[in-house]
């Protein structure tokens, strides 16, 4: 029963799929972070089902982009816009901290936003998810997702308090790091096994998405929030399917 409440609690918070609702509590919270890639495996299942609809190569490419805003609710990309103004604002540390905690959205990160979307979709529009590649590419969700969480359980908190401190602080971060690290262990694989090229250039544009994310939380923020961790995934899934199309036009070129 804990098991099940997990995952839904961790349904409930990082999606906009409807769950039983009950109390949440500690026991049931503890270990939410673990169930995360969970959300990855149906926004990966969602896009298998779009690239088999009978569609038009843009419309498909719009509904790749689009599906993790529609099953995520839109929760990650509002995280990537609130850091994106943050760090347009050349402020001081704690001054980034405060317009994370700001609900109004500047022009930052509109302008990001709609940047960001313009990327994707001509991402999608230039990879081919087909065969192998398309499993590949479905399994990135579930991957990002798992970096995610062990970011989240791994770097500091920079606040030390907020909705990421009220996931991460109960649980066990060995026994975490450990669930997470396997199901990036087992994500990542099952990419390069499904299609080795497309694999691993999905797995190098997570790589440089780990590299600036780390370095930017660290040095920007002293750490990790839960906008940071939108921001990272967001950053994670563009830079897999990103790296994916180049893979694939590369190798068309060779």
């Amino acid at each position: 029963m804990i098991v099940l409440q997990t995952i839904a609690v961790a349904f409930a918070m990082f999606s906009a799929i409807p769950v039983p609702q009950f109390e949440w509590n500690e026991k049931n919270m503890r270990y939410a972070m673990c169930a995360f890639p969970l959300i990855g495996v149906v926004i990966g299942a969602a896009w298998c089902v779009c690239g088999t609809l009978p569609l038009p190569g843009l419309a498909k490419a719009a509904g790749f982009a689009l599906i993790p805003v529609w099953i995520t609710g839109g929760i990650h990309l509002d995280g990537f816009c609130d850091t994106c103004d943050a760090l347009s604002s050349h402020q001081s540390r704690e001054r980034k901290l405060e317009i994370l905690k700001d609900s109004h959205t500047g022009a930052f990160a509109i302008i990001c936003c709609g940047l960001y979307l313009l990327v994707f979709f001509a991402a999608w529009c230039e990879a081919a998810p087909a065969g192998g590649a398309a499993l590949a590419l479905a399994l990135g969700p579930a991957f990002s997702r798992s970096l995610s969480g062990l970011f989240a359980v791994t770097l500091p908190n920079a606040r030390g308090t907020g909705l990421l401190a009220t996931f991460t602080g109960p649980m066990d971060a060995v026994k975490a790091r450990g669930v997470l690290a396997a199901w990036a262990v087992l994500t990542g694989g099952a990419m390069v096994a499904a299609d080795v090229r497309t694999g691993l250039a999905a797995l190098a544009g997570a790589g440089l998405a780990c590299v600036y994310y780390v370095v930017t939380a660290r040095r920007q923020f002293g750490g990790v929030t839960g906008d940071l961790a939108g921001f990272f995934l967001q950053l994670c899934e563009l830079g897999m399917v990103l790296c994916a199309a180049v893979g694939q036009r590369l190798e068309v070129l060779l």
